[in-house]
């Protein structure tokens, strides 16, 4: 794989204060290990608790591993450039990061709307939950996520290195993505342009309004139940998941839809960092803080270890 013009890129994020790398090594290193160690604990509490084994916690197990392949993709280039201050990368290291950062965020995109169909038919067909929820098709969507995520990235990577760079090799970005590429390009970018609205249409849109067409039937559903007690249980139970989407369809919006402006480079920076970065590092917060199960299952978990390590001590 290679680009006859162009060899290396440089990523200029945050660029314009050079001041204070250093701590910014510290706080992303900070947010990627607190997001990798809490979604590496939500795994292995839905993973080892039997009460846990139901198909919103074998999403919910898939959605933390996804987060750390997020987080994975994008944040140790970023923290090695604040660390070494070298933010040159090679075209081919550039590739390799959009299609992986493809495949992971198109994978999430999937898998939060199974997640969304999952909590629909839930709350709206109860009685045939598990009979439509079946181990088996539960496989098939984390499957058919990961094909869907591999696919486009296939498709926007393949886009990606046919573009031609004779100017700037400054990607104004905290990492490669398609959009800085096609910034940067003196390619004839309106056939590459069209492709990426489809790809925001057909792997953000569509799964997106497929989400808002779930959560409209479960809030029409719950607002048929007569107590006031009853709806505020039923709708706990996808509060979590509500949030966890709201957050991450906004940032991506945010990004890849906001009209540009005069201060665009430095807004895409912010909400890069809040869908890369914080996004995922917050989601077991919320699931573990929200979800009743999960916070007694990590409770219990922590006052076994404690008596154990109590009963060894001694």
């Amino acid at each position: 794989m290679s680009n006859s013009t162009c060899t290396y890129f440089y990523i200029t994020g945050f660029s314009s204060s050079s001041g204070r790398q250093l701590l910014r090594f510290f706080i992303f290193l900070f947010i990627y290990v607190i997001g990798f160690v809490g979604n590496s604990v939500l795994i292995l509490v839905t993973f080892l608790e039997l009460h846990l084994q139901t198909p919103m916690y074998f999403f919910l197990r898939n959605l933390s591993f996804v987060d750390i392949c997020y987080t994975s993709v994008t944040l140790p280039k970023l923290m090695d450039i604040f660390l070494t201050g070298n933010n040159a990368v090679s075209w081919e290291a550039c590739i390799i990061q959009l299609y992986f950062f493809t495949t992971v965020g198109c994978t999430e995109v999937f898998l939060l709307t199974s997640m969304a169909y999952d909590r629909y038919v839930a709350i709206c067909n109860p009685l045939c939950y598990f009979l439509v929820m079946n181990k088996q098709r539960c496989s098939l969507l984390i499957l058919s996520g990961w094909l869907f995520g591999i696919a486009n990235a296939i498709l926007v990577t393949e886009f990606a290195s046919q573009l031609s760079f004779c100017g700037s090799k400054e990607i104004h970005q905290l990492f490669c993505d398609i959009r800085s590429l096609v910034k940067i390009s003196c390619t004839d970018i309106g056939a590459i342009q069209i492709i990426i609205y489809f790809q925001v249409f057909f792997a953000g849109l569509c799964p997106f309004l497929l989400s808002v067409l779930s959560y409209t039937k479960i809030i029409n559903s719950i607002l048929k139940v007569q107590s006031a007690g009853g709806r505020k249980k039923t709708f706990s139970t996808c509060t979590s998941h509500l949030t966890v989407l709201l957050l991450f369809y906004g940032t991506i919006f945010c990004t890849y839809i906001r009209p540009p402006s005069e201060f665009s480079e430095n807004v895409d920076q912010f909400f890069s960092i809040l869908y890369v970065a914080v996004t995922p590092m917050l989601n077991p917060l919320i699931y573990s803080l929200r979800n009743q199960e999960v916070k007694k299952t990590v409770k219990r978990i922590l006052i076994l270890e404690s008596h154990k390590s109590l009963v060894l001590n001694n």
